[in-house]
Formats: C-alpha cells, structure tokens, sequence
C-alpha cells in the first residue's frame, strides 16, 4: 500500500475546529491552546498545501472556496475517528447527555453553557450533536434540542416544551449587501443551501407570500448549515440564516441581514422523556426556558413579496 501523503494532523485539526465555529477564538477555546496557536497551524497548513484557505481581515477572517471544501471534508472524517474511538469508563457522575442540532449547539447553546455549568457545578453537561431521530435509553439521551412545526406539540416519548421562537432571513457577507436592498436585488444573488434543510428558501418565501420564487442566478448546497452560514461570510452568496444560527455573527459584522427576519413555521423545543424525565435533565429544561426568554428578538423584516421596502 502506498504511503499516505497527509499534511500535518494537529493544522488539520485547528482548522476543522475553525470551520466548525467560524472564528479563531472559539476554535482556541475547543482545542484549549491559544488564539495564536491555532493562526499558526492555520498558516502551517496553507503553507503545507500551497493554497490559500482563509481570507480577509484578521478581525473579520473567512474561508476561501478552497477552505470550504477542505472543512467539509474533515468534519465527518473527525466524526468517524471520535466514534471509533474506545473509552474508558469516565470518573465521577455520568454527564447530562443533551442531543442538540449541530449549528444550534455551536451558534446558540454552547456558547451559553457557562451559565448553566456556574449555576450547576454539580452536573456536567455532553453535546452530542445530533440532526436525526434518537432513543432516550438505547441513546443515553437526557434532553433533546430539536426544532418543531408549531402545533406539534404530540410526542409518544417525549415531554415537548417549546423554548424558543424561529425566526429566518436572508444573510450575506457585508460586501455583498448595499443601504435599501430590496427583495427583488436579494433573490438576484447567488443562492446558498444546506443539505439537512433544502427548503430553506421556498419556507422563508412562503413566510413572505411569495408564490413563485424566482430561479437562482446559481445554487450551491453545503452539508451542514454551519459551511452554508461560512459560505455566505466568505461571499459565495446569500442564505437563509435561522436568528438563532446567526446572531452572533450579525453582531460581529461577518453576516448582514439586509431584509430582517420573519417569523419561522416552527420552534425550538426541548424534548424530555415523558416518565423517567431525571431532575438534572428538568433543571437543564428549566434554563432553555430563562434563556429563550431572554434571548433579544431579531430585527423584523421591512419588505414584500413585491421587492419594496
């Protein structure tokens, strides 16, 4: 078998963990190094490749198309080798399983989780990200985080306690975007999508009571929403950003929302076992609740399905 030709592991690893989150911090902060640690590897990694995979202003960096291809590609490799990976038995109490979409838990939970860890030192919380169906038992799954039709309130297993309110709109880069933007100026744009949510645009539209939505001048479809949100700060295009996934970014100036948001068809709940709920997983439930609450509403949408503002 011929010897593989790989570049070096830790540079692939920071820049996985750069690609999940979109910024050098909370990449440093996963990886327990140094936001400079993690720059350098990134530069190691370019320099191994001869290819450029980041851009912009250190303030404000982003992926190339390059970078996003490689990212893409690490995420599920790094996925493989974590769940082949045997473990020992963990010492202490066993952690509060939460099974959490995954741009969710990146953009929104973790990001809160030192709240809920200062107030409850006595139970340690694991993310298990997760878009698919699960099992409370066979899955050692405490809570979920899933998003749900409002109304669909029924579960045969589940306690489902919406927390938070969707809402969704148009995102792009800030060089892309122009003072009164219109809708028709918006839909013009090359159109980003993300694999576990291929509706994004016809649901937002929908919203909008915009029966026939124009065709794109090009669509570009990433697997996770997180590479379509980095794909649209990197200026490939504009997506439809869920306020949840995206209000950090906005904050930062990485992402613009030129059109504001409207409200979503659906929630964000927390599911519970209907018997056997334990009391750290009620506790955990309890805090989604204060912290949907106070999460600030987006800025509302000012156009229609006509492209004024």
């Amino acid at each position: 078998m011929a010897r593989r030709q790989l570049p070096p592991l830790n540079a692939l690893r920071a820049f996985e963990a750069f690609g999940r989150h979109g910024r050098m911090t909370l990449a440093a902060e996963e990886l327990c190094v140094t936001h400079g640690a993690v720059s350098r590897q990134i530069r190691q990694l370019e320099e191994h490749l001869g290819v450029a995979l980041t851009e912009g202003p250190r303030s404000r960096l982003r992926m190339t198309e390059a970078g996003l291809k490689l990212a893409q590609a690490l995420t599920p490799a790094f996925d493989q080798i974590a769940a082949a990976s045997p473990r020992r038995a963990p010492d202490g109490p066993r952690p509060l399983v939460v099974s959490c979409l995954p741009t969710f838990a990146m953009k929104w939970l973790i990001p809160r989780l030192p709240g809920f860890q200062a107030a409850h030192p006595e139970i340690p919380v694991r993310v298990a990200e997760s878009n698919g169906p699960f099992d409370f038992k066979a899955d050692g799954v405490d809570l979920a985080i899933r998003m749900r039709p409002i109304g669909d309130d029924r579960s045969d297993d589940s306690e489902v306690t919406p927390f938070m309110d969707h809402f969704h709109g148009p995102v792009m880069a800030p060089e892309r975007a122009r003072t009164g933007m219109d809708l028709a100026e918006v839909l013009a744009l090359p159109r980003l999508l993300t694999r576990t949510f291929v509706e994004s645009w016809s649901d937002w539209a929908l919203g909008l009571a915009v029966e026939d939505l124009p065709a794109p001048a090009s669509e570009q479809e990433f697997d996770h929403y997180f590479y379509m949100l980095e794909a649209a700060a990197a200026g490939l295009g504009v997506a439809i950003g869920p306020w949840a996934f995206v209000q950090r970014d906005l904050a930062s100036g990485r992402l613009v929302a030129p059109l504001g948001f409207i409200p979503g068809r659906s929630r964000i709940v927390a599911l519970t076992p209907i018997e056997g709920a334990s009391q750290r997983a009620l506790a955990f439930r309890d805090w989604l609740l204060a912290e949907g609450a106070s999460t600030p509403l987006p800025p509302q949408a000012a156009c229609d399905s006509r492209g004024g503002r």
